[in-house]
């Protein structure tokens, strides 16, 4: 018994040695690769978008630097580009890769079978291949859609109840295969409305802003739409410089638009889904399979108006519209 007893005192004691020392060493702090096309962010022009998912980060209880790390990336504007920083993310060995722009969301698909992708997504995931369906995503994909292209029509329609004069609409967009799409999807909704479109298309390489509201004025174009991708998004100020300088009046894709001088913009809530992302790699970081969480898709929308801008270009907008508004920037 005695001996007995022995062995079972040095049982417990190895056991208790073995949970001190598990306790004793440091965890693994969760890696995350967020990966977009636009520039690093400065304090003239930050990346709301950015910090909304950092702010859900913090919502969750992740606190950057000491329970999580987020390598950060910018200008995956092409695909060679997106290729390159996800390779360095990879070599980083990150847990999961968050991206928002359509060249870094296919290259980390192209790249990986196994690293949980979180998208943001302008596009449509399943029509661009990124999953095989909202419901059931079935890869190493998921996240979030944000219909952007789902609303074009509904943008023109208020673009021209905002300011029903407008007869010839102007498509500011980069020279992209996405882009071209995109203004595709316009013109449905301006042959409803008897709108005329016109391309105004920008390089990526040197991007001529100033000759694409000329060709605005020699086309006569008495309003513009502004697509939403990373080039024209570093370049909203400018864009809105010259919206103003020209008297045109702007509907964009995103309230960053709006926010830095652009007239009017409606999409889907851009904080709320950014701060959503941050969700999905809450719930991939704790075990669940990205093949098995649906694709969100939005259900909050923001209409906003930018007063200073209507003033400036001489536009009064109807009050039945701007009541509608569910923010307005005096």
């Amino acid at each position: 018994m005695r001996k007995a007893g022995v062995v079972s005192v040095l049982l417990v004691l190895l056991v208790a040695v073995a949970v001190i020392a598990e306790a004793q060493q440091p965890k693994k702090v969760p890696r995350i690769g967020y990966l977009t096309g636009t520039r690093e962010p400065t304090q003239d022009a930050p990346d709301a978008n950015r910090d909304a998912f950092r702010q859900g980060l913090r919502d969750l209880g992740y606190v950057e630097g000491k329970n999580v790390l987020i390598e950060y990336r910018y200008g995956a504007v092409n695909p060679d580009r997106a290729a390159s920083l996800v390779t360095e993310l990879m070599q980083l060995k990150v847990d999961v890769i968050v991206s928002p722009t359509q060249p870094g969301i296919l290259a980390a698909k192209q790249a990986t079978k196994t690293i949980p992708i979180v998208m943001v997504t302008n596009q449509d995931p399943v029509a661009e291949g990124f999953v095989d369906s909202l419901a059931r995503p079935g890869a190493n994909i998921t996240g979030l859609t944000r219909l952007t292209r789902e609303l074009s029509g509904k943008r023109l329609e208020l673009f021209k109840e905002m300011v029903p004069t407008i007869s010839r609409v102007g498509v500011l967009m980069a020279d992209t295969t996405t882009a071209r799409n995109s203004y595709k999807d316009y013109e449905a909704g301006a042959r409803s409305l008897k709108l005329t479109l016109q391309s105004l298309e920008v390089r990526n390489s040197s991007p001529d802003f100033e000759g694409a509201f000329r060709a605005a004025a020699k086309e006569r174009v008495s309003a513009l739409v502004t697509l939403r991708n990373p080039l024209l998004i570093d370049n909203r100020k400018r864009i809105a410089e010259l919206a103003i300088q020209n008297r045109l009046p702007s509907m964009s894709e995103g309230s960053v638009f709006v926010e830095a001088g652009i007239l009017v913009s409606y999409s889907s809530d851009e904080n709320h889904s950014f701060r959503r992302a941050a969700t999905y790699v809450d719930k991939i970081l704790k075990g669940a399979n990205p093949a098995e969480l649906p694709v969100e898709q939005p259900t909050k929308f923001e209409f906003i108006i930018n007063l200073k801008a209507a003033k400036q270009i001489g536009v009064t907008i109807p009050p039945n519209v701007l009541a509608r508004a569910d923010k307005v920037i005096k």
